[in-house]
């Protein structure tokens, strides 16, 4: 996969720096969540999430992470007004960080959604490869859309 370069100048060139300017925020990382896990894929269905991010925030979140090449826009086919949200191939390779930042919670912290961590749990590379499958049959480029 080429890499880009940022359309912005990065303030060193660590790539945990990289990683934390584009991802950093909790609503960044809460939308990609929604993405990997519950399948979201629209604007109203990010808005009727627990945390209730506000629809600014929300806005200006998936226009970074679009413009970062982690999400991808397209027209929602049904009703050309509205949006339909994916993850990019970039997107879906933060699946294993993701998953890693679940159990490390999980491990040091009182959470909830205690299934979805037993299935990490179980089989942490089968859980990875599900998701990864799952959200490549909805991603654009790999369906010809």
């Amino acid at each position: 996969m080429a890499k880009k370069k940022p359309s912005f100048a990065r303030r060193s060139g660590c790539p945990l720096n990289a990683s934390i300017e584009m991802l950093g925020d909790r609503w960044s990382l809460l939308i990609i969540r929604d993405m990997m896990v519950r399948g979201f894929r629209t604007f109203k269905e990010f808005l009727e999430s627990h945390e209730k991010i506000a629809t600014n925030i929300l806005t200006d979140r998936l226009r970074k992470l679009e413009s970062n090449g982690i999400i991808a826009v397209a027209p929602d086919p049904s009703d050309g007004r509205k949006s339909i949200y994916s993850l990019t191939p970039k997107g879906i390779d933060l699946a294993p960080v993701l998953t890693e930042m679940v159990l490390w919670a999980a491990a040091h912290e009182n959470t909830g959604n205690q299934e979805l961590v037993k299935q990490m749990q179980k089989g942490k590379e089968q859980f990875i490869a599900r998701v990864r499958q799952r959200l490549m049959e909805k991603t654009p480029s790999s369906t010809g859309k």
